[in-house]
């Protein structure tokens, strides 16, 4: 609800006060002090002068909204890894462990009959194959992808550029009511927030991040959409475009991300294949049926992403040498773990 303080600032007010409480009632000069420029300083007094924090909270829990912050368990693990997180998200409706395993479907909002056909199949076999659908409820390719998934019987996640009590556009009031009833309707801007056009570049970057990969279905060389596919390769998502016919403008801005390196998408079964889906849904569920121990949890705490080696964990644990091997085995056969090299393990 401060111009000016995003994700980066929030970050260095968290790191010098340690709460967001001691930030927002720290002194002028120890704000100053955080690194808050002169601009952003002044945005946070006269916010705290304006507004009331319990009124607003009130307010929140009025509406039925949940609000998240980095800190809590139930924040989107997809997102959770990039710099420019939003430091909170309002949600309307409910987020789930499967919201993992998302892909973002999007588009022209002046989509052709080729472009909501291509829509239509690809989400239904995503879909049907445990996939949860993310897009930005706009009109076009966005809406078919949505209204799709629901059909499908999947869950889907819409990302607002405006507060998720202001319902844009008011023609898919009705899709949003059934997302927050199948899915949830996620924003990082507060409630009473207004769709101004400088609030939808921002969006897409968390319609990115909250997903495995990004589909782009038909979009014209100057989209939203495109926005959205540059996002994802800057945090390190896959980026698929649908090929179109090359003297129709509206497929235009696909064709280029096809030529400039991104996988072109003739089945659903691509973006499956590419990102091992399959394999990684039916390992994850594997995780969920056999749950961890607290041994397990032990052995977990002296691993990384850099290979230990078992007599390392053993005297790490402390724990003797056969316990330690049979967790390592049970733990890789749930795919918390992985064998590198002889005796060497990383976590998954």
């Amino acid at each position: 609800m401060v111009p000016g303080i995003g994700p980066a600032r929030m970050a260095s007010l968290l790191e010098a006060f340690g709460t967001a409480e001691a930030a927002w009632n720290g002194s002028r000069q120890t704000l100053v002090d955080a690194g808050l420029d002169r601009r952003s300083l002044d945005s946070l007094q006269r916010a705290r002068r304006e507004i009331d924090l319990d009124q607003e909270w009130r307010r929140i829990v009025s509406a039925g909204i949940r609000v998240l912050t980095w800190e809590h368990a139930d924040y989107p693990a997809n997102l959770q890894s990039l710099d420019t997180r939003p430091p909170l998200l309002y949600v309307r409706g409910e987020l789930c462990d499967d919201d993992i395993w998302a892909v973002a479907i999007v588009g022209t909002r002046r989509a052709s009959v080729y472009g909501r056909e291509v829509a239509a199949q690809v989400t239904t076999e995503l879909a049907r194959a445990g996939v949860v659908i993310v897009s930005g409820l706009a009109l076009g390719i966005d809406t078919v992808a949505h209204r799709t998934a629901l059909d499908a019987g999947q869950r889907t996640i819409a990302v607002l550029g405006s507060g998720v009590d202001q319902i844009y556009p008011p023609e898919n009031r009705g899709l949003a009511a059934r997302i927050a009833e199948n899915g949830a309707i996620v924003s990082e801007y507060p409630l009473g927030t207004r769709p101004e056009a400088s609030n939808f570049p921002p969006r897409n970057r968390v319609i990115s991040g909250l997903s495995k990969a990004v589909v782009i279905v038909e979009a014209p060389s100057r989209s939203g959409a495109l926005i959205t596919a540059r996002f994802a390769a800057e945090q390190g998502r896959e980026v698929f475009a649908v090929p179109g016919n090359i003297v129709n403008p509206g497929s235009a801005g696909c064709n280029e991300l096809i030529q400039n390196g991104a996988a072109p998408l003739l089945k659903a079964q691509d973006v499956l294949d590419q990102l091992h889906f399959e394999h990684e849904v039916e390992t994850y569920h594997q995780q969920k049926l056999i749950p961890t121990d607290p041994l397990e949890d032990q052995l977990l705490d002296h691993l990384s992403l850099e290979p230990t080696h078992v007599d390392d964990l053993v005297r790490s644990a402390n724990l003797p040498p056969p316990q330690v091997a049979s967790l390592l085995t049970m733990m890789e056969l749930k795919g918390l773990v992985r064998q590198v090299g002889t005796l060497s393990y990383v976590r998954s």
